[in-house]
């Protein structure tokens, strides 16, 4: 019943976000107009939003679509008009029949919602519309067909195309659309991998042409991975065109946004200097662990995973079996389907065999409990896994290891609870490495978290140097109090600095939407919200996408 009301006002909320801009130009027409105006001559910014009915992206690059125009832009948005054979939107949840896709790709009503609702969206704010299908010639749709059927699907995944990445976003598209980390018994797995292939290589054509016809100074695109949006972001570089990605963060009303890159890339290589001489003070710290007290329960962010989380140890202890008296690493897994990307750091090919391979290793140290909690999100994310950790495990070892126990997805046993009751944390690519070392709790990194190359983890970037790591366990002592003050400053970066906030949207039922609170044009003006003009001004000039919380009253709780 939960799952159908969200559906249902999910479905009114987008009805509802389609006539929202409609409504407000309207009301400010003839200002609206001189701005378009002005803003023929000025900068050229992409907005290659390509899927209308991405129930985040909408509402955020539509709203920078105004608020750009406003300061002078000339901005243009990208839309898919039911070209591409697969993109991120497409889901195995939502297709009746993995041959039909296999064989035709995207189509039907699902794309023709898509390119309504994204119609809806921009259409009443005046600005050039560019269309896929405009973009690509019948000649380069042959080719792009061609190369799908002459490419194997074991040659898609590291195939370059005029040194591109193209196969390699291509199987992150294919592997969310299954949400699986792999496609190894998927029914049509290979027609599949080969729709996503066909549409990688029509997105860099249909991106080609248009930056060939068109400088644009900026194009500002939704997460920077998948398809088409990993292509467009690769192919812009390639153009010598700025690339801003931006994606939700985890508190309320404030999103992340990166130069050049999707953030799972950037956030790793940010250098040090722009958050290590923050001036510290009682009253920032105090903010910082006010708010990390209350992700416990998801209080103050947009998502919340568990209701309910269960603190209580010994109850604890009862459920999963372990015994907190004695030495206990803790490790969390991701979802195993996500961004699976390439990422040169990494200690393991993946974070199976990175799991794989520690447990076997403290079936070998009996000195030492291992205390795996699975992901949550497995089960409560947007797109739930198909392929879950638990099985994983269980298909490896049968009868797991008698110091080894697992927290499973469905469990409510608080996450922050159990681990630090743990000598130490071993994570792979999670983000609450960034707060438990701002806790004190020495962790271990073998993928691509953000809290790497901080000067706070232990980094391992090979096998070798990860069972190095875990030789040295149990550490028996927490962080020392220089190390724990870096970590909080990051981890202030990090939730209160790098998270800029965007008072114009509210949480809405849906997990995957949110809507505009927007009462008028004048409030996308310059000077009107300090979080907005930082995003723009980022987006405009290149500047650093970092809102200077510290130096905030932080009046609305942002």
């Amino acid at each position: 019943m939960k799952k159908i009301m969200r559906l249902i006002l999910g479905k009114s909320l987008r009805e509802g976000q389609s006539l929202f801009w409609e409504k407000l130009i309207r009301e400010s027409r003839v200002e609206w107009n001189k701005a378009l105006g002005r803003a023929r001559e000025g900068p050229k910014i992409l907005v290659a939003t390509s899927t209308g009915k991405e129930g985040m992206a909408g509402p955020v690059e539509s709203l920078l679509t105004a608020a750009l125009t406003l300061r002078g832009a000339n901005v243009h948005v990208l839309l898919c008009d039911r070209f591409l054979p697969a993109c991120s939107i497409a889901q195995c949840t939502r297709v009746a029949d993995f041959h039909e896709f296999g064989m035709k790709g995207s189509g039907g009503r699902q794309c023709q919602k898509c390119l309504k609702k994204g119609n809806a969206l921009y259409e009443p704010l005046g600005v050039p519309i560019h269309y896929y299908s405009q973009l690509v010639s019948p000649t380069e749709i042959q080719q792009a067909e061609d190369s799908a059927k002459a490419v194997s699907t074991e040659q898609i995944p590291g195939y370059r195309w005029n040194g591109m990445a193209v196969g390699e976003h291509a199987l992150a598209g294919a592997l969310r659309f299954y949400a699986k980390g792999g496609l190894e018994g998927e029914p049509f797995a290979a027609q599949v991998l080969q729709r996503y292939f066909k549409a990688a290589l029509l997105t860099a054509f249909a991106l080609r042409n248009l930056l060939c016809n068109i400088h644009f100074d900026c194009a500002v695109f939704h997460h920077g991975i998948y398809i088409p949006q990993g292509i467009i972001g690769e192919m812009a570089r390639r153009e010598h065109v700025r690339v801003v990605n931006w994606v939700r963060a985890y508190r309320n009303r404030c999103f992340i946004f990166s130069h050049n890159d999707t953030y799972h890339h950037t956030m790793m290589t940010e250098p040090t200097n722009r958050w290590g001489d923050i001036l510290w003070t009682p009253q920032v710290e105090n903010q910082l662990l006010g708010y990390l007290k209350s992700r416990w329960q998801g209080t103050r962010d947009w998502v919340s995973f568990h209701e309910n989380p269960q603190f209580d140890l010994q109850k604890i202890s009862d459920e999963i079996g372990v015994d907190f008296s004695k030495p206990t690493v803790g490790m969390l897994t991701n979802v195993i389907w996500d961004a699976q990307l390439h990422y040169p750091a990494n200690a393991f090919p993946g974070m199976i065999e990175w799991v794989m391979q520690t447990i076997s290793y403290f079936s070998k140290r009996q000195d030492v409990q291992l205390l795996i909690r699975v992901h949550p999100a497995e089960l409560t994310g947007i797109i739930p896994s198909r392929q879950l950790i638990v099985d994983e495990i269980k298909r490896a070892f049968p009868r797991l290891p008698q110091n080894v126990f697992i927290i499973p997805p469905e469990s409510r046993v608080s996450t922050y609870a159990a681990m630090l009751q743990c000598d130490a944390v071993i994570i792979y690519g999670t983000k609450t490495g960034v707060e438990l070392t701002s806790m004190g709790v020495p962790v271990i990194v073998a993928g691509e978290a953000w809290i790497r190359n901080k000067g706070i983890t232990f980094d391992a970037s090979s096998p070798e140097e990860y069972f190095h790591c875990l030789n040295r366990l149990p550490l028996r002592k927490r962080m020392k109090e220089p190390q724990i003050e870096r970590a909080r400053k990051y981890a202030y970066h990090f939730f209160f600095r790098r998270m800029i906030p965007l008072e114009f949207f509210e949480s809405t039922e849906s997990r995957n939407a949110y809507k505009i609170t927007l009462r008028s044009m004048e409030e996308l003006k310059p000077g009107m919200s300090s979080g907005l003009d930082i995003i723009c001004d980022g987006i405009l000039k290149g500047t650093d996408f970092i809102y200077p919380a510290e130096r905030q009253n932080d009046k609305n709780g942002y």
